[in-house]
C-alpha cells in the first residue's frame, strides 16, 4: 500500500475536500468518474464527467484557438512546446509515479513514459523548423509549381489506459507545432493522468498568454468518443485502442470525409532462430511479454520457434518467469504490476480457460495472486501456452501476460505464422544470419508496421514512425513524416509569364 502521496501535491492533484481538486470545475451534482488505483484498490480521487454541453464548448474554445494559433510563426510554436518539456523534466518524478499508482506499471516503465513525452518535445522543437513542403518543375514555361502544408484544425486525440500519457503528447506536441489546437480525451480509468498533464500545460499556456483552447481536456466515457468522431469540427482524429473501437471510429470519420489515424490491436511475434543470442532472447521475449503485466500493444504474443532449439529456449525462458517478483509496482524490486481492473483479470483467467478448449498445453499456467500484498485484486502470474497458431484464441489479443510458443520447421514457415493473424502492429526476430535478418525485413517478410532484428517487440523510439497495418489501423504517430497527417496539403502553382498555355498542350482559343 502506498502511503507517501506527495506526488498528488507536486501535479497540483492534492485533496482539498472528497472526490474534488483544487483547480477543479465545480460538480453541480454531475456525474463523477473515480480513479481506483489497481495497485492498492484506494480511490485516488475523483473527476467529473464532461456534459455534451461543456463538450461543445470546449471544441469551439479549441477552433477560436486555431484561428490564431496558425498565424504564429511555428519556431515559435516549438518554443512553448521546448517551455513544455522543461517542465516535464522538473515534474518527471512525480508524473511518473502517478502514471504507475493510477495504472499499475513499474515505476521504471512510469518515469519512461514520461521520458517519451520529454523526447517527443524535442523532436517536435526541432521540427517546427523543418516543416517543409516540395518543389516540382512545371512542363509549362514561366511556370512554378510548389507544396505547401498548413495546419488541420483542431485535432481530437482519445488514448488508452495503457499509455496514459505518452500516446496524448506524440499527438498533441507534433499537432502543436503544426499549428492545431487539440482536444483529448484520455481513458476514465486513468483521468487523473490526463488531468496532471493539462495543468502542466496550462502553466506554459499561462507564461506565454497562449489561447486557452489549445489544450482541452475531457473526461468520460465511449459516448464522448462517438461525439468526436461524429464532429465535422475535428479534422483530424487520432484513436488509440481495441480493434472494435477502432472500427466504429474510422467508419464515423470516414463519413465526414475526417482523416483517422488509429493504432489498435497487435497480435505481435518474435521469430527465434537456431542461431539465436539465447540470453538476448530470454530478455526480448520475458520483458515484451510481461512488462506493463502484457497491456501495451506491442506487447509480446507469440513466440515462433526452430524445433531444434525449442525445448532449450523454453526452458530458459521458465528459468527467467521463476525470478520475477510481481507486487507493488512502486517498489524497484517488483518485475511486474497489476492489469488495469477486476475486469482484466476475468478477462484474462478466460483467455486460459480458453487456451484448455482449444487444446493448447500450458508449461506455465497463471492465476489470480491473493494475500495482503494483492489488496486491489488485480494481481495476477504470467502463463505460457504451447499452442498452434490457428486457435481462434490465438487470434485474438489477450491484453494480459500470456505468453503463445510454438515451434516451425523453416523460415518461411515462420513468416507464414507471423504474419497469419489479422493484426499487423510489431514483430521481431532473434538470428546471427544477415540472410534471416534481410529476409525477414524483405516485401515477403513481416507484413507489421514494425519489425526489429535482434530486439524485441516492445518498446519504439519517438524518430520511427509508430503504427502498424491491417486491423492494426494503418495509422502512424511520432516520427518520421508522421506530421503530414496532422496537417492538409497544398499544391500551388505560380504563372509568371504573360501568357495562359494550358497543360497537356490543350487549347482553348478565344
Amino acid at each position: 500500500m502506498i502511503t507517501n502521496t506527495s506526488f498528488l501535491k507536486d501535479l497540483g492533484l492534492e485533496a482539498h475536500n472528497p472526490g474534488t481538486w483544487i483547480g477543479s470545475n465545480s460538480f453541480d451534482g454531475a456525474a463523477v468518474i473515480t480513479s481506483l488505483s489497481p495497485v492498492d484498490g484506494r480511490v485516488i480521487g475523483t473527476a467529473s464527467v464532461t456534459s455534451t454541453k461543456q463538450y461543445h464548448e470546449v471544441v469551439a474554445a479549441a477552433h477560436e484557438a486555431y484561428l490564431s494559433w496558425r498565424t504564429v510563426p511555428a519556431p515559435k510554436r516549438g518554443d512553448a512546446v521546448r517551455q513544455f518539456g522543461d517542465l516535464l523534466r522538473q515534474n518527471k518524478e512525480a508524473l511518473g509515479t502517478l502514471v504507475s499508482y493510477e495504472m499499475g506499471k513499474s515505476l521504471s516503465e512510469g518515469m519512461g513514459e514520461v521520458q517519451e513525452m520529454i523526447d517527443i518535445c524535442d523532436y517536435a522543437v526541432g521540427l517546427s523548423r523543418q516543416l517543409a513542403g516540395a518543389t516540382f518543375k512545371s512542363e509549362r514555361p514561366d511556370h512554378f509549381m510548389m507544396e505547401q502544408w498548413h495546419p488541420a484544425g483542431v485535432v481530437g486525440v482519445i488514448s488508452a489506459f495503457n499509455f496514459p500519457v505518452a500516446v496524448w503528447a506524440w499527438n498533441a506536441c507534433i499537432a502543436w507545432v503544426c499549428g492545431d489546437a487539440v482536444v483529448w480525451k484520455g481513458s476514465e480509468k486513468v483521468v487523473l493522468c490526463a488531468i496532471a498533464c493539462q495543468k502542466l500545460w496550462n502553466q506554459v499556456a499561462q507564461a506565454n498568454n497562449l489561447p486557452a483552447g489549445l489544450s482541452g481536456v475531457i473526461t468520460g466515457g465511449a459516448s464522448l468518443g462517438v461525439m468526436m468522431s461524429e464532429d465535422r469540427r475535428l479534422p483530424v482524429l487520432s484513436a488509440t485502442g481495441s480493434t472494435g473501437m477502432g472500427r466504429e471510429v474510422g467508419v464515423k470519420v470516414a463519413a465526414r470525409f475526417g482523416k483517422s489515424i488509429l493504432e489498435l490491436g497487435g497480435n505481435n511475434a518474435i521469430i527465434v532462430t537456431p542461431s539465436a543470442n539465447l540470453k538476448m532472447t530470454v530478455t526480448a521475449a520475458v520483458f515484451g511479454a510481461v512488462g506493463t503485466a502484457g497491456q501495451r500493444c506491442t506487447s509480446t504474443r507469440r513466440l515462433i520457434i526452430h524445433e531444434s532449439i525449442f525445448n532449450k529456449v523454453i526452458d530458459a525462458i521458465k528459468g527467467a518467469y521463476e525470478q520475477l517478483s510481481i507486487g507493488n509496482p512502486l517498489q524497484s524490486s517488483n518485475h511486474m504490476g497489476p492489469l488495469i481492473d477486476e475486469a482484466a483479470v476475468a478477462m484474462y483467467l478466460l483467455a486460459l480457460n480458453n487456451v484448455d478448449a482449444a487444446g493448447g498445453t500450458f508449461h506455465l499456467r497463471g492465476k489470480k495472486l491473493e494475500g495482503p500484498e494483492y489488496i486491489s485484486g488485480c494481481y495476477v502470474s504470467p502463463s505460457i501456452a504451447e499452442v498452434q497458431n490457428d486457435f481462434p484464441i490465438v487470434q485474438h489479443e489477450t491484453f494480459a501476460p500470456l505468453l503463445y510458443v510454438m515451434k516451425y520447421r523453416d523460415l518461411k514457415e515462420a513468416i507464414e505464422y507471423q504474419n497469419n493473424v489479422p493484426q499487423g502492429l510489431s514483430s521481431a526476430i532473434m538470428t546471427e544470419s544477415m540472410q534471416e535478418s534481410l529476409e525477414f525485413l524483405s516485401s515477403t517478410g513481416s507484413d507489421c508496421g514494425i519489425a526489429n532484428v535482434n530486439i524485441g517487440t516492445s518498446g519504439a523510439e519517438i524518430g520511427g514512425a509508430f503504427g502498424g497495418e491491417k486491423e492494426t489501423g494503418g495509422g502512424r504517430e511520432s516520427g518520421s513524416d508522421s506530421w503530414k497527417a496532422y496537417m492538409r496539403r497544398q499544391t500551388n502553382t505560380l504563372n509568371y509569364g504573360n501568357v495562359l498555355p494550358l497543360a497537356q498542350g490543350i487549347e482553348f482559343n478565344i
